[in-house]
């Protein structure tokens, strides 16, 4: 933020979080179901992706999202206003299709967002997922790429010709390429995207970053850490002191402090990176 604070979420926690940079907590607005991924608008308030909710588990000491609670009654997108901590919700729905678990966000120049859907898991069944475009004024929400698998990160190339989705079970870094503000190209394939990059052996993929050269830089999971690849397929890990690592965002001198969450253990770290991050398009 402008201030030199970090706003997150806590989807176990159910709330919007603002960490100081002294390190002090302050919550912003109370969120019930999973608030996932979040981003500001060009109003200056914070769109949330809200998943719904989890069961949760603990993996080797670490805390894991599972399948769809209880109490789970679908997605939405929600607007949170930062001043007040009033949050509205926007979208439930797509094409007569309840959303089911959207999961990352981020905004172009136009001022419209591109999310994902990661879709839900059951105990004996899961839901599709999708990539998603829509205005921040809850006018029009587009189904731009449906079915995917498990689409969890996204994020824009620097010239916003590429919308990047990494898709989490199959640990693929897909990218589908733009003819304008929120549309995707024509393409024979039944889905538009290609494969930039697959992880090999047991990882999977979170959300994403981009750094200012283009490199887009994925939350990798079980091999805990930061997968760096570059738009022609090479992967370079930067690895992390938990197994969980969830998402990434760029700020400080020249958008070379990482921030990065630690879902696994609850943290939230801050590294040098090597390049600048990819400033982004709207900021409060």
């Amino acid at each position: 933020m402008t201030d030199g604070s970090i706003i997150l979420v806590e989807i176990k926690g159910e709330r919007l979080t603002r960490i100081s940079p002294d390190g002090k907590k302050a919550t912003i607005a109370e969120i019930k179901g999973g608030p996932n991924g979040a981003a500001i608008g060009p109003d200056g308030r914070c769109y949330v992706c809200n998943n719904g909710g989890f069961e949760w588990r603990e993996v080797m000491g670490q805390t894991i999202s599972g399948d769809a609670p209880a109490h789970y009654e679908g997605g939405s997108i929600e607007a949170v206003d930062l001043a007040t901590g009033k949050v509205e919700r926007l979208y439930e729905r797509v094409g007569g299709h309840c959303l089911k678990g959207p999961n990352d966000i981020v905004f172009d120049k136009a001022g419209g967002f591109w999310f994902t859907d990661l879709g839900k898991s059951y105990e004996r069944k899961r839901d599709h997922g999708g990539l998603y475009y829509a205005l921040p004024d809850g006018s029009k929400i587009t189904e731009s790429a449906y079915p995917m698998f498990s689409p969890n990160g996204v994020g824009l190339s620097p010239d916003e010709k590429t919308v990047y989705a990494a898709d989490t079970f199959t640990a693929r870094l897909i990218a589908f390429d733009l003819s304008g503000p929120g549309e995707i190209a024509q393409s024979e394939l039944p889905l538009p995207g290609r494969v930039v990059a697959t992880a090999s052996g047991y990882q999977f993929f979170d959300s994403l970053g981009v750094e200012e050269t283009g490199n887009i830089v994925v939350a990798t999971l079980l091999n805990g850490g930061m997968s760096v690849i570059s738009p022609d397929g090479a992967i370079d890990h930067v690895p992390l002191p938990d197994l969980f690592p969830t998402n990434i965002c760029f700020g400080g001198e020249g958008r070379r402090d990482a921030y990065v969450t630690l879902s696994g253990t609850g943290r939230l770290a801050k590294l040098r990176w090597p390049r600048p991050g990819l400033a982004l398009n709207f900021n409060a």
